[in-house]
């Protein structure tokens, strides 16, 4: 099937789970019938299913039949890591685009995170501090994560939390080019100044200590020779 008849094919099986009014979770109409309401042969249908099963839209279980999906913006992630590795191996400091959408979304929710902060959620997220400081540096990547996704999970907003977790991990598998971590007690300590602020419910003083949090990082990514830098003429 041609690429520009496949996508129409997709676009009208989402437009159909709309129509139908369909929830996530919720089973698809049998291929027979799909096939008759989209007046397309048996493998275009077949095909058109699995492109929309790789992203999410729908659930593809076999033995039991297709589901509505939910869509997950993990479903993105394969395609932000090759994009971001292919940027990185021109240029490193491609780094930053990562951390500036990372640094935008967390600073620009932090405020609202003042307001919805309790005493539960600041014993959390010391709990992972600690695990931060780990001289050995054993849990300071799992740790990093859980705070960045706990710190917002209060608001309630899925789609900013997806959007955190699907960066954080992009950059995680591509942050190798930075050389060694930071000091662990410094991440524990840059950490600990956002809780700070959020225990004295002073919102101007949050956003700058998440914005100084990717400070080290970028100082890092800037610090980064170019390829052709190393060239010699």
């Amino acid at each position: 099937m041609a690429p520009g008849i496949r996508e129409q094919l997709e676009d009208r099986i989402t437009e159909l789970i709309f129509e139908m009014d369909l929830a996530p979770g919720a089973a698809m109409p049998p291929e027979a019938q799909l096939i008759e309401r989209l007046g397309a042969g048996r493998n275009s249908v077949r095909e058109a299913l699995r492109a929309l099963h790789t992203r999410g839209i729908v659930d593809i279980r076999h033995g039991y039949g297709t589901f509505v999906g939910s869509a997950p913006l993990a479903t993105m992630a394969p395609g932000l890591l090759y994009r971001t590795r292919q940027s990185v191996r021109a240029d490193p400091g491609a780094l930053r685009d990562l951390v500036a959408v990372r640094r935008a979304i967390e600073s620009g929710l932090i405020t609202d995170v003042v307001e919805q902060a309790d005493e539960r959620l600041f014993d959390r997220l010391d709990a992972e501090i600690k695990a931060m400081s780990d001289p050995n540096g054993n849990d300071t990547a799992d740790a990093d994560r859980h705070f960045h996704l706990m710190l917002f999970e209060s608001l309630g907003n899925n789609l900013a939390t997806q959007l955190i977790e699907l960066f954080w991990d992009a950059f995680q598998r591509v942050r190798a080019d930075l050389g060694p971590d930071s000091d662990p007690g410094d991440i524990a300590h840059w950490h600990g100044d956002i809780v700070d602020a959020l225990r004295a419910r002073d919102a101007d003083a949050a956003r700058r200590a998440v914005v100084d949090h990717f400070d080290d990082v970028e100082s890092r990514i800037a610090a980064l020779p170019r390829p052709d830098e190393g060239a010699t003429t």
